[in-house]
């Protein structure tokens, strides 16, 4: 799958990772600083005619410096692990402030213990945010007891929304912490899984090489030693050597004939990704994504080339909306039972040329030597294109198609190669 342009990028604020450039950089620091709008209404106070030099100058350079720790202490926590003296010394800055701005200019700078809420929600772990949201709630309440014009309803108006949001940040940092071990994990499991298939490669190899090349080896040597005095026993030896290293090719070839075949289950996670990326609502069927042990490899591997190539049609050429993807076990006249693969969408529909481009034409090639066969046309009601790939079945197959389950996208755009 192609990794996502930054255009693209389903995590455009980088929450929980540092900026990689300044463009992410610049986008974090307008996101932080657009909560500063809040603090407007201290500002407001301090900009009114009446309030005395002293207030004014106080005020402003305690909200300066509020504002400033603040900035300060998100920004450090955002870019590398703070200290354990810093992060509780600016919090311990931000409440003092808090309660002497709020205690000596007005009710208006009860706001600023919002701030201080949310701050310890971010940098706290939670066994200490747990007890510091509460304790900054409760100085707020007890300050803005103090100003009679609001004791109906600052708890409503500022004592919620600073436990609130301090609590609710405890679970966006939570949520960042979770993603991170999630996709850690991720890597450490894509790790795991290229290191398990280098070692199955090398345990494949060694079972498929170590054997006749040791024979090769031998061989070698009594074909040398029989050489100068015997050398129509040098001669069989040889050949010898020549059938072993033969069949050693043979070996090789199936062996990456193998690792290379396509598996339908694979298959099916790259189509649902590329019909997702694509617009495109994708409806499975579950004998779709069920186990198909009724299959042999070859057959297998030619409906995986199916589904691919269709998806492939579908995405770059129908404009379809909608693409449904079923299995089927079905019976022939013959008395044989076929496994088909139907993928039917409701776009532009075949050409009216009815010729199938080198894509098709490769397809139906593939299913012939499975014993298989391919059938494009119109899809149901006359509306779109319908390809359905049938390959022969051993024994019984997957259940039948089943109920849809959709996964919807968000669309692209005009059919089959």
């Amino acid at each position: 799958m192609e990794t996502p342009a930054e255009g693209d990028d389903p995590n455009p604020m980088r929450m929980g990772q540092a900026p990689r450039n300044r463009r992410q950089a610049a986008s974090k620091t307008m996101w932080t600083a657009l909560w500063l709008l809040y603090l407007a209404d201290p500002v407001r106070q301090l900009v009114q005619p009446g309030v005395s030099a002293v207030a004014r100058t106080w005020g402003s350079g305690g909200l300066a410096l509020f504002v400033s720790a603040y900035l300060v202490l998100v920004f450090r926590h955002m870019w590398r692990n703070l200290t354990r003296p810093l992060m509780y010394g600016v919090l311990a800055l931000l409440l003092a402030l808090s309660v002497a701005l709020s205690w000596t200019l007005g009710y208006a700078w009860l706001v600023l213990f919002i701030f201080t809420s949310v701050a310890s929600g971010v940098v706290l772990p939670w066994q200490h945010s747990r007890w510091a949201i509460p304790l900054t709630t409760g100085f707020l309440l007890v300050v803005g007891a103090r100003y009679p014009e609001i004791r109906s309803y600052y708890l409503f108006a500022y004592g919620l929304p600073a436990l609130g949001c301090g609590f609710m940040m405890v679970g966006v940092q939570h949520l960042i912490h979770t993603t991170l071990e999630l996709r850690a994990a991720r890597q450490e499991v894509a790790r795991l899984a290229a290191n398990d298939e280098r070692l199955r490669l090398a345990r494949d190899l060694h079972d498929l090489l170590g054997h006749s090349l040791s024979l090769i080896t031998l061989k070698s040597e009594l074909a040398g030693r029989m050489l100068p005095d015997r050398p129509e026993d040098a001669a069989r030896q040889v050949a010898d050597i020549e059938q072993v290293s033969r069949q050693a090719l043979v070996d090789v070839r199936e062996a990456v004939t193998g690792y290379r075949r396509p598996r339908l289950a694979v298959e099916l996670a790259g189509a649902r990704a590329a019909l997702r990326t694509a617009g495109v609502t994708a409806a499975v069927a579950p004998a779709v994504e069920a186990d198909h042990h009724g299959l042999a490899s070859d057959q297998e591997g030619a409906l995986a080339w199916a589904l691919r190539e269709a998806v492939t049609n579908v995405v770059r050429h129908s404009g379809a909306s909608r693409c449904e993807l079923l299995l089927t076990e079905e019976g022939e006249a013959d008395e044989r039972r076929y496994l088909c693969l139907a993928v039917l969408d409701d776009g532009a529909g075949p050409p009216r040329t009815r010729q199938d481009g080198n894509g098709l034409s490769g397809l139906r090639e593939r299913l012939a030597l499975a014993d298989g066969r391919l059938e494009t046309g119109p899809g149901p009601r006359g509306r779109g294109f319908a390809l359905r790939a049938y390959v022969p079945l051993g024994r019984t197959g997957p259940p039948a198609a089943g109920t849809l389950r959709e996964e919807t996208g968000t669309h692209p755009a005009g059919h089959p190669t």
